[in-house]
């Protein structure tokens, strides 16, 4: 869908620095440090989803399409990562945070993947079981890279996931179970039996969640989750 029959809404004409292109439109965000005041950029909004800002905080600023995080990062913005909370926008010079813009329903997660690479914030993923269908033991998924947390996820769509199928070492049903003490130690980086908290149990993201899978999970987050 070209740019020209998108971004119509009422609010986005009162934006400051609202600039139309055939593929994009452009306006002036910022971001608020308690050090160095405001980070003034411009904003890109692509008919794809894609959003890129150039900072124009100086005139030696050499920033340029830096994904949302980046900008943040760059901005000096201290406290919890959470850019569609802290960059913002101007209508009748008022900063308008991006949450509470139209912006947002254009973003797409499978449009800024490649220029994010899950950087938006440090997600970690604890270990994860899966149960053997034949034997009923439990076995340890590591889930530290996205290419570890495709493994794991491809286990668990599989309908009878069996011990043979484990990828990290050749075992059958004969082998050992872990523990369970050894079992409540997931890699939590807060507290080593942690049962699940806020910083290891993810609820998605796109270093668990793929583009190219059609299973409802993946599905679903590529197409409505709030960007983070």
């Amino acid at each position: 869908m070209a740019a020209s029959t998108m971004f119509n809404e009422e609010q986005i004409n009162k934006m400051k620095g609202l600039r139309r292109e055939p593929d994009f439109i452009e306006v002036q965000c910022g971001c608020t440090s308690r050090k160095y005041g405001d980070t003034i950029g411009k904003l890109k909004i692509f008919a794809n989803g894609q959003f890129l800002i150039d900072c124009v905080c100086t005139t030696g600023c050499k920033e340029g399409n830096m994904t949302p995080y980046d900008f943040e990062k760059h901005s000096g913005k201290d406290g919890a990562r959470k850019w569609t909370h802290h960059i913002w926008v101007s209508i009748d010079e008022e900063k308008i945070p991006l949450h509470k813009t139209v912006l947002l329903k254009y973003y797409k997660h499978t449009s800024n993947e490649a220029s994010t690479s899950c950087r938006g914030k440090r997600i970690f993923h604890r270990d994860e079981f899966i149960r053997c269908s034949r034997c009923k033991k439990e076995r340890r998924f590591r889930m530290r890279t996205k290419e570890e947390c495709r493994i794991y996820h491809d286990a668990l769509l599989a309908r009878r996931w069996k011990c043979v199928n484990w990828p990290y070492d050749k075992i059958d049903c004969d082998a050992g179970e872990e523990r369970s003490s050894r079992r409540s130690c997931r890699g939590c980086p807060r507290l080593p039996a942690c049962e699940g908290c806020t910083t290891c149990v993810c609820l998605g993201c796109l270093k668990c969640r793929f583009k190219d899978c059609n299973c409802r999970t993946c599905v679903d987050f590529m197409q409505n989750a709030e960007p983070s």
